[in-house]
C-alpha cells in the first residue's frame, strides 16, 4: 500500500477511501465510473480490490447485495454522482428492506458547487435518509477512516441495512496524512440488547401453558446465524415452525416439523398453524401485511411472543403480549439449556391432516408448468444449488416446489418486490460462493430489467445457470386481472404481435454476449436441457416456453385472511 504514499507520507483522499475499504476485509466491489468517482477508480487500479463492472448501476447494487446475502458480509457497491448515484436507489431500498449489509459509495460534485444545481450533482443524502441506517457526506479527507470504520460497523451490527458515503470530487483530490483507525459510534448507536432471564422465563412460562404453540421464523434468525439454534429449539421443545420467505431455509423444509412459509402465498398448513395456535413465537420477522393480511384477523387466539434486535419493531404492525429487544440466537441458546417437551399430540394431528389435505399441487400433463420445471431443477441438483430470482410468479414457485435445506440458499428480493434483482444478485452470489451452483430462477418480464448485466458475467467468466420462465406476460399483475378485474389486460403482455413466435429471442440475445443458450418448448425436453445447462462449463441461458394462464396457488385475496385462502 506504500506506493499510495507520498514521500511525506500524504494520500489523497480517494486513495485513503480505498485502503480503508481494504482494511474493512473489501475483495470485490461493484462499480460504475464516471466523472466524480473517477479519482476513486483510478486508486482502485493500485489496490488489491478485484473490480466488477457491472452494466447498469442498479446491477451493480444488486450484485453487491446479493454477495451479502450469500455470506452475511457487508457488500460494496460505487456509481458517481447524479444519475449514476440514483440508479443505486432501488439497490439501497431493496437493501434496507430486507436488512442487507451494504455500502454504496457515491462521487459527489466539488463541495465548493453543492447546492448549485451543478453538472450531475444530487442531493444523495436527502433521497436516501428514508431508506438508509446512516449516510455520510465528506467534506474533509481526513475523517475518512473514522466513517468508514464508522459505516461498516453501522452496516453490519444490530439489524443490518445500507450506509451510503457520499464524497466530493475536490475531497476525494485533497492531500492529507491519513490517521488509520476502527470508527465506532458509541453515545447515540446501540445495536446489541441484554437477553434477561427473566426474557428466558416469560417464554418458558408460555409454552408451559401452550396446547398449540407455533414458532414464526423470520430473516432474523439466519442474519443472527441461528438457524442450528432454531432447529435445536423445535425439536427440543417439539414445536412445528413456519417461516417468512427471508427465513426459508432456517430449518431444513423437509424436516417433521417445518411447515415452508406462510403468508399471501404460502402453504394453507402454514397459514392454519399460525393463526390457529394459541402461542405464536415470532423470531426476527416483521409481521409484514403480506404474511399477516388485516392484523385485525391475524392469529386472533394466539398469545404472540415477538423477539427482534431492533426495538422500533416490536408492536409496530401487530400488538404483541411479550416483546423481548435482543439477539435471537441468545434467547434460543438460552432457551435449548433446559428444554420443555410436550406432546402436543391433538396439534399435530390436525397440521398432519392440513398438509394431506391441502399439499401444494399443480395441473399434471404434457404441457410445461412452471411448478414442473423447478421441481426438476430441484431433483436433478439433490436439492444442493443456492437458487436466486427476479420478482413475480416464477420467485413464487421458486420458493414453493424447491425444498430449501439451509439458509442463504434461497436470495430474493422480499420486502421491496424488485423486478430485474435475479440476474445481477446471482452474478454477486456466485463471485461469493464460487464453489456453489447458483441457479437465477427468472420471468421474462424480470429478466429483461437487467439484461444487460450478460455483459458482466461473460467478460469476468461468472459461471451463473440461467433459466427464464418464459410466458409472455407480467404473470403476477396478469394474475391478479384474471381473479379481480375480469381477465382485462391492462399492459401485461409482452408477447410481440407482428411476430408468431415468442419474443424476444434470448437465446439470439445471449449469444450476442457469447454466453451459449437453448429453447425448451416440449416437457420431454425440460429434464434433459436443464442438465445441459448445469454440465456446460461457464454462464448458460435455459429459455423455458411455460403456460401464460397458470396462478400461483395458494393465494389469499388482498384484504382478506387465512379463512379466505384460494386452492383452485
Amino acid at each position: 500500500m506504500s506506493d499510495k504514499k507520498t514521500k511525506n507520507n500524504m494520500m489523497k483522499g480517494a486513495a485513503i477511501a480505498i485502503e480503508c475499504l481494504e482494511r474493512a476485509g473489501v475483495k470485490v466491489i461493484f462499480a460504475y465510473p464516471g466523472g466524480a468517482s473517477m479519482e476513486l477508480h483510478q486508486a482502485m487500479q493500485t489496490s488489491g480490490l478485484r473490480v466488477i463492472l457491472p452494466r447498469h448501476e442498479q446491477g451493480g447494487a444488486f450484485a453487491a447485495a446479493g454477495f451479502a446475502r450469500a455470506t452475511g458480509k457487508t457488500g460494496v457497491c460505487m456509481a458517481t454522482s447524479g444519475p449514476g448515484a440514483t440508479n443505486l436507489i432501488t439497490g439501497i431500498a431493496d437493501a434496507y428492506m430486507d436488512s442487507v449489509p451494504l455500502i454504496a459509495i457515491t462521487g459527489q460534485v466539488s463541495s465548493t458547487l453543492i447546492g448549485k444545481n451543478a453538472f450531475q450533482e444530487i442531493d444523495m443524502i436527502g433521497i436516501t435518509r428514508p431508506i438508509v441506517k446512516h449516510s455520510y457526506l465528506v467534506f474533509d479527507a481526513a475523517e475518512l477512516p473514522r466513517i468508514f470504520g464508522e459505516a461498516f460497523h453501522i452496516a453490519n451490527s444490530g439489524r443490518p441495512g445500507p450506509v451510503v458515503i457520499d464524497i466530493p470530487k475536490n475531497v476525494q483530490q485533497q492531500l492529507c496524512e491519513p490517521v488509520f483507525g476502527e470508527g465506532r459510534i458509541s453515545r447515540t448507536y446501540h445495536p446489541c440488547h441484554k437477553i434477561y432471564e427473566s426474557d428466558v422465563e416469560s417464554v418458558r412460562e408460555a409454552i408451559r401453558k401452550s396446547e398449540r404453540p407455533c414458532i414464526y421464523a423470520g430473516g432474523g434468525i439466519i442474519t443472527s446465524d441461528a438457524s442450528k439454534a432454531l432447529v435445536k429449539f423445535a425439536e427440543s421443545y417439539n414445536i412445528p415452525v413456519v417461516t417468512t420467505l427471508m427465513g426459508v431455509g432456517a430449518i431444513p423444509e423437509r424436516h417433521p416439523l417445518a411447515l415452508k412459509w406462510l403468508g399471501m402465498h404460502g402453504t394453507v398448513y402454514a397459514n392454519n398453524a399460525a393463526n390457529e395456535s394459541d402461542l405464536l413465537i415470532a423470531l426476527g420477522v416483521r409481521f409484514d401485511d403480506r404474511v399477516t393480511g388485516p392484523v385485525s384477523t391475524f392469529a386472533q387466539k394466539a398469545k404472540i411472543i415477538h423477539v427482534d434486535i431492533d426495538r422500533s419493531e416490536i408492536n409496530k404492525n401487530v400488538r404483541v403480549d411479550i416483546g423481548i429487544i435482543g439477539n435471537v440466537k441468545d434467547l434460543l441458546d438460552a432457551l435449548n439449556k433446559n428444554p420443555i417437551r410436550k406432546r402436543y399430540e391433538k396439534w399435530h394431528a390436525q397440521i398432519n391432516e392440513w398438509k394431506r389435505k391441502y399439499p401444494l399441487k399443480y395441473r399434471q400433463d404434457n404441457k410445461i408448468h412452471t411448478p414442473y420445471v423447478v421441481e426438476t431443477v430441484y431433483n436433478i441438483t439433490k436439492g444442493n444449488a443456492v437458487i436466486v430470482t427476479g420478482v413475480g410468479q416464477h420467485q413464487m414457485w421458486a420458493g414453493q416446489y424447491y425444498d430449501y435445506k439451509r439458509p442463504r440458499q434461497f436470495i430474493s428480493s422480499c420486502g421491496l418486490g424488485a423486478m430485474g434483482f435475479g440476474l445481477p444478485s446471482a452474478m454477486g452470489v456466485k463471485i461469493a460462493c464460487p464453489n456453489e451452483l447458483v441457479i437465477d430462477i427468472d420471468g421474462d418480464g424480470s429478466f429483461q430489467m437487467n439484461i444487460q448485466e450478460l455483459g458482466a458475467i461473460h467478460t469476468e467468466d461468472i459461471d451463473v445457470k440461467m433459466i427464464v420462465l418464459n410466458n409472455q406476460h407480467l404473470g403476477m399483475v396478469a394474475q391478479w386481472e384474471d381473479r379481480f378485474y375480469g381477465s382485462k389486460r391492462g399492459n401485461t403482455v409482452l408477447k410481440n404481435a407482428k411476430v408468431d413466435r415468442p419474443y424476444p429471442d434470448f437465446v439470439a440475445i445471449a449469444k450476442g454476449y457469447q454466453i451459449p443458450g437453448r429453447e425448451v418448448y416440449e416437457k420431454s425436453d425440460v429434464e434433459d436441457a436443464v442438465v445441459e445447462m448445469i454440465k456446460t462449463k461457464g454462464p448458460y441461458l435455459l429459455d423455458v416456453h411455460v403456460e401464460y394462464q397458470e396462478h400461483v396457488l395458494p393465494m389469499i385475496p388482498p384484504g382478506k385472511s387465512y379463512k379466505d385462502i384460494l386452492v383452485e
